[in-house]
């Protein structure tokens, strides 16, 4: 029995765009650091770590080419890791 794997490849052009936008996340989590936004400081950070990660995922691991089941498996692993950051946040708030 012979296994056959698809592989899945990016243009250039594409990669590029990619680079791009992880590079204009990044000239905006430096600038809003540089912003006092009292406690939305964390959320903002968080907001768009999570959406470089989400970034990388997508078009570096090809999570847009796996089937149902692995990327059921990735979103319910994200919604628990959300349960727990928020048990903290709700922990250290509350001291």
């Amino acid at each position: 029995m012979k296994i056959t794997q698809a592989l899945h490849y990016f243009e250039y052009k594409t990669l590029f765009m990619v680079l791009l936008a992880l590079l204009a996340l990044t000239g905006i989590t430096v600038s809003v650091s540089f912003i006092d936004l009292g406690k939305f400081n964390v959320w903002i950070a968080l907001i768009i770590a999570s959406t470089k990660g989400a970034i990388v995922l997508l078009f570096f691991m090809h999570m847009k080419y796996e089937g149902r089941v692995l990327v059921f498996s990735f979103l319910g692993t994200i919604f628990f890791l959300g349960i727990m950051i928020s048990f903290t946040f709700w922990d250290v708030g509350f001291r």
